[in-house]
């Protein structure tokens, strides 16, 4: 799990308003985020059956709320993928 700091930095970070923390943009950030944690767990026990599981749902999920941002927003959906960028 993010701890509270990590996640309100990406919520802050994505957010389009103050009290924005649901947005498609905010939990593209929160699952890419959740992601990157989850495969350094993998990478400590690959023989997590579990992990792998949730970490092949976690990146179906994003894959649709990407798709989903794009018919919606392009401009959003781009400057959303190029934060995500140069956030590695």
């Amino acid at each position: 799990m993010l701890n509270k700091e990590d996640k309100m930095n990406v919520i802050k970070q994505f957010s389009k308003s103050d009290k924005d923390v649901g947005s498609v943009e905010v939990q593209l950030g929160l699952l890419s985020k959740r992601i990157v944690q989850v495969a350094k767990h993998l990478k400590s026990f690959p023989k997590d059956k579990h992990s792998q599981v949730g970490l092949l749902k976690m990146v179906g999920r994003k894959k649709k709320l990407a798709g989903y941002l794009l018919k919606k927003d392009k401009v959003s959906f781009d400057n959303v993928m190029q934060q995500l960028k140069s956030s590695k």
